[in-house]
């Protein structure tokens, strides 16, 4: 069965490149990105793990541990981070799944027969302190992931969870956000919104972003 937008993320207990991994426990009070490669020393995976490793102060900032996932073996899975760090530039802080016996794809539903009947599809889940999934992204394997859009959408799951308020289309930290259209009272909206907005229809209602002075 696959996961759905508000389903609790699985828990598991599997074998990492760092040792063995409780997955709820592991999170603890923290928001996650789970994330899976096909295979380990591939040249698309080595530029994203890179790329996660790279941003490792971003996701801090915004409470979030990255955790990957293959089907290799946890020893695969360490000498592949030297590479990783050595032509990326970069430093592996994150733990990698080995996932050999697909406990944890299968969960997740990461192995799409149709696409390759072994390995995991380039999935992405994103899941919130309270273990519910909240964003579920799968690109094709002859595609790297944008790691700039999934912090975009944490930054917005992450603002609209607290205000009353939804993100627009492209929208990016800094730019107006739309006013929920079931908040009606005029003075409840000013106590929320003091700076105000802007009503371009009675349903889409502009504000700046209410977190920034």
């Amino acid at each position: 069965m696959s996961l759905r937008l508000g389903d609790i993320a699985p828990d598991f207990e599997q074998e990492s490149s760092v040792g063995r991994i409780k997955f709820h426990e592991w999170l603890g009070d923290s928001w996650g990105v789970l994330f899976s490669h096909p295979a380990d020393f591939t040249p698309v995976c080595t530029t994203e793990l890179g790329l996660t490793a790279k941003l490792a102060d971003e996701f801090a900032k915004r409470n979030v541990k990255t955790i990957a996932l293959s089907v290799d073996s946890a020893e695969s899975h360490k000498e592949w981070i030297k590479d990783i760090n050595e032509t990326q530039a970069a430093n592996v802080g994150f733990p990698i799944l080995a996932d050999g016996d697909r406990k944890v794809a299968e969960l997740y539903d990461m192995i799409h027969p149709n696409a390759n009947e072994t390995l995991t599809v380039r999935s992405l889940f994103v899941i919130d302190p309270k273990k519910k999934v909240r964003l579920i992204i799968t690109y094709p394997a002859s595609t790297g992931r944008n790691f700039d859009e999934v912090l975009r959408v944490i930054d917005s799951l992450q603002l609209t969870d607290n205000h009353s308020v939804a993100t627009p289309g492209n929208w990016k930290q800094g730019d107006d956000v739309v006013i929920v259209p079931s908040l009606k009272d005029e003075e409840v909206i000013k106590q929320k919104f003091p700076k105000g907005y802007k009503a371009l229809r009675p349903y889409l209602r502009m504000t700046p972003q209410p977190n920034l002075k």
